[in-house]
């Protein structure tokens, strides 16, 4: 058991990116019904991901963990369910077949409903109301009734993760398909924290991560990690320095838990400035860590029509980079996290069948940030594949 530590204790740090209810007293009624809930995971299953991750650490497997960027309530269905599972399960055969290493699927699925926001309102036509911050939080329309923060969402977001999580256990692949979300809304993951055996668990997934913008020195999403006995990643983008990285990992991992931490670079253009000296820190140090590649985060960009997107070719160059810079540095290359639909959508450009600027209009569905459709999430499937044959190949001679 960690020391001076409770799921309310990240109260006392800095929390950005959280919503503001107007009505506290709905939103306290709305948590303590909230923590009579029972768990969306068990402890058990969390503990069982933990060991597939230390063993992607040792060599012998590979993390593919991949999804929605924000799950929304209009698209759920059994249908996108599927999708998303037998395009996880499609890419991990192929990365099986290049590798000849079980792969580690984890999803960003039942769970992945809150987003941080770069700015407090959104304006139009002289109207400024609070950013879209997820379902979780508030809806995508924009006017007043939509942008209110709302508690009663929470209810609706754990009912969809059960239904979702339901599902993926009768169409999954002959692998578990673990669960995963940015541990963003606190309110929502300390009322869903459980006692399990000798340690607390969030069990509103298997695996949360902290993202790159809320991953600073006493912060309090750092804070309420820092007390799970669940595996947890950190976001590691551009701004990411060597001491503040060596500084998380001793208070997320003071014990040095194999399967405990993974790392998720997150660099854009910057990954032969940015990744080896976090690699050269995180190895001097002796720390046990996944790392992971990001591909899809630092290779956003807005056309001159307003529509988000990400190149393929970018995507594609920092995996190719990813691979470079940790094998240069004698680490290995252990996971990648995408940002992927099974939908036939038009959100990312590029690719073998290829997604035009003209083309994003056609079918742009997300809720958020730009997704890769099946032939371009398989397209990063083939190169990561080549990335593996290449390091079966060199360990063999």
């Amino acid at each position: 058991m960690v020391q001076d530590w409770t799921p309310a204790s990240w109260r006392t740090c800095e929390a950005r990116h959280q919503p503001v209810y107007a009505d506290a007293g709905a939103l306290d009624s709305a948590l303590r019904e909230l923590a009579a809930y029972p768990p969306l995971v068990p402890g058990t299953e969390a503990q069982a991901l933990k060991a597939q991750l230390a063993e992607a650490q040792e060599g012998g497997a590979f993390l593919l963990q991949g999804g929605d960027c924000a799950e929304s309530f209009a698209e759920f269905s059994p249908e996108t369910i599927r999708g998303t599972a037998l395009l996880i399960e499609a890419m991990a055969r192929r990365l099986a077949a290049a590798s000849g290493l079980r792969i580690v699927r984890v999803g960003r699925i039942a769970g992945q409903f809150a987003k941080p926001r770069s700015r407090e309102l959104e304006q139009k036509d002289g109207l400024a109301l609070p950013m879209y911050r997820g379902d979780i939080v508030n809806g995508l329309a924009f006017d007043e009734a939509a942008r209110r923060p709302d508690p009663e969402r929470m209810f609706r977001a754990y009912g969809q993760s059960a239904a979702a999580l339901s599902h993926l256990r009768a169409v999954e692949g002959p692998e578990p398909i673990y669960t995963s979300h940015e541990g963003l809304l606190l309110p929502y993951e300390q009322a869903l924290t459980r006692r399990d055996g000798a340690g607390w668990y969030a069990s509103s997934a298997h695996f949360l991560w902290v993202g790159d913008r809320t991953r600073f020195a006493a912060s309090a999403h750092v804070e309420y990690l820092r007390g799970l006995t669940n595996p947890i990643g950190i976001k590691c983008g551009p701004t990411l320095g060597p001491d503040l990285l060596r500084a998380l990992l001793d208070t997320l991992n003071p014990g040095r838990e194999p399967g405990r931490i993974t790392l998720i670079s997150r660099m854009g253009a910057d990954v032969e400035r940015g990744l080896p000296p976090l690699l050269r820190a995180v190895a001097a140090e002796d720390h046990p860590v996944l790392w992971a590649c990001d591909p899809m985060h630092g290779n956003t960009e807005r056309t001159a029509s307003g529509y988000k997107t990400r190149p393929l070719g970018r995507i594609l160059a920092e995996l190719r980079a990813f691979f470079a810079a940790t094998r240069a540095e004698g680490v290995r290359g252990g996971g990648i996290h995408v940002e992927m639909t099974g939908r036939d959508v038009t959100e990312c450009t590029g690719g073998a069948d290829p997604v035009t600027e003209a083309d994003l209009a056609a079918r742009y569905h997300t809720h958020c940030d730009p997704r890769l459709n099946r032939g371009q999430a398989m397209e990063v499937a083939e190169l990561v594949a080549a990335e593996l044959a290449k390091a079966r190949g060199a360990e063999a001679a």
